[in-house]
């Protein structure tokens, strides 16, 4: 029974309004923090050479030490008395080369210390390229 007959229900109605607002707010929060910095790129010129290429091939000088503690360079046999020795036997087997690859072949029961001479003994010279070689394990 309906006893309120001349009354007309309201239906309910959801406001969209303040849900656009905070939708508004939040993108301009998003707009304002985002930064849209372009990275720039690195202009670089680089520069150009000219001229012949050098005929002189540089020989490096290799340096053997066995197990024993006897060293070689460049296949001739050295005596060793200290490093400041070795040093110069270095430095004239590099003849007029300023700064030679030296290529230490160190047997595998030598020990660490006669690798370290050669090295400090490259040092004195100063020749700063050192490389060692190695052997590939026979199955």
């Amino acid at each position: 029974m309906n006893f309120q007959r001349g009354r007309n229900r309201e239906e309910p109605e959801i406001n969209l309004i303040p849900m656009i607002d905070v939708l508004l707010v939040i993108l301009i929060f998003m707009m304002v923090t985002t930064s849209y910095a372009k990275f720039s790129e690195l202009q670089i010129n680089l520069p150009q050479a000219g001229g012949e290429a050098s005929t002189s091939t540089v020989q490096p000088l290799a340096v053997a030490v066995d197990a024993n503690g006897n060293y070689a360079i460049n296949s001739k046999g050295v005596a060793y008395s200290g490093i400041n020795g070795l040093s110069d036997a270095l430095k004239k087997s590099a003849g007029t080369q300023t700064d030679p690859t030296i290529v230490i072949n160190a047997d595998a029961k030598a020990t660490h210390q006669s690798v370290v001479n050669i090295m400090e003994a490259a040092r004195l010279a100063g020749f700063g390229r050192i490389t060692f070689t190695t052997q590939n394990q026979a199955n």
